[in-house]
């Protein structure tokens, strides 16, 4: 008789403890999601507020000006988004296709125990701290670059403006490698979990029909792999855009114009801001630093809404086409 009581007893606290579990777990994680919000919020405001004074000085011309004087109290963006833009596009252009082509390798054909060498020695890269391997830049890679990479560059391509100039240890062709070498770990980390994740029967169904290695890694690995490299490929341009320490280090500060040479030195959104803020002299300087940061803010933003459009496009047509 009384068996039945405590079986419903037994249900009914298992049942409050269920329901009391799941409002935490739902408070717990609406909270963490409402402080990343908040955190966004503040920042956003904070840069905001800081630039105020240098946006009623020079409005969105700021965008376009492209003198930096300190002593004439003169600011403009130009010269560093253009270094920022260049060297960007330069550290992808080198690292898509090698972190490709090292997640392809790690994934599809490298021995079992070369797998987890390379693999792991691929992950410490991305754990290096950018203001050592920016110190490497400046006593190796320079040096190396100048010596080695950019002469050959300059006399078989010297007629193009890009590679006219002098060789030099710093610069923008500096920053772009260092970049180059802070991306590839990020896109071959990625793009090897997405490899990995494809189904083995996918990949020997397309070998048994006569398909050749390649022609099933393009056909398969490549193309159902397609949306999440090209996120990996966005996260790596997003790493390459704010990257602040290492960039100042290599790229020669100082000149700050637009030059068509990437042996000239130049400047980036983020390396200026970490070079000048805290020798900042006037309120006005300060304020066209916190414009600069509003910048890079904004750029990031649309950065990783382009991933989540271009992710969601491939979704889409993957779907229609299945």
């Amino acid at each position: 008789m009384s068996v039945i009581p405590a079986t419903q007893e037994l249900t009914g606290g298992r049942r409050l403890r269920d329901w009391l579990g799941d409002r935490i777990m739902f408070g717990l994680t609406l909270l963490a999601a409402l402080a990343t919000v908040a955190i966004m919020v503040a920042i956003a405001c904070k840069v905001v507020r800081g630039a105020e004074l240098s946006y009623r000085a020079f409005g969105l011309s700021f965008v376009t000006g492209s003198v930096w004087d300190v002593n004439k109290a003169v600011f403009g963006a130009a010269p560093f988004l253009f270094g920022t833009a260049v060297t960007s596009l330069m550290a992808l252009l080198i690292a898509a296709p090698l972190g490709i082509a090292i997640a392809l390798f790690l994934s599809e054909l490298a021995p079992r125990g070369v797998r987890v060498i390379i693999g792991a020695l691929v992950e410490l890269l991305a754990a290096i701290p950018s203001v050592v391997l920016g110190l490497w830049g400046i006593l190796v890679l320079g040096p190396f670059a100048a010596d080695h990479i950019e002469p050959p560059l300059q006399r078989a391509f010297g007629f193009l403006p890009i590679f006219s100039g002098k060789p030099g240890s710093s610069g923008i062709f500096i920053a772009g490698l260092v970049l180059a070498i802070m991306v590839v770990p990020i896109v071959a980390s990625i793009c090897r979990e997405l490899f990995l994740s494809v189904p083995s029967e996918l990949e020997e169904g397309a070998l048994a029909l006569g398909a050749t290695r390649w022609e099933m890694v393009r056909g398969v690995v490549l193309s159902s792999s397609r949306p999440g490299i090209a996120a990996a490929i966005i996260l790596g341009l997003g790493r390459a855009i704010g990257e602040a320490i290492a960039v100042t280090q290599v790229i020669g500060a100082g000149n700050s114009g637009i030059h068509a040479s990437l042996f000239a030195t130049g400047d980036t959104l983020a390396s200026r801001i970490a070079g000048e803020f805290i020798g900042a002299s006037s309120k006005l300087q300060i304020a066209s630093l916190f414009y600069l940061a509003g910048i890079l803010l904004v750029i990031g933003l649309l950065t990783n809404l382009l991933a989540q459009v271009i992710v969601r496009r491939f979704e889409s047509q993957r779907v229609g086409a299945g």
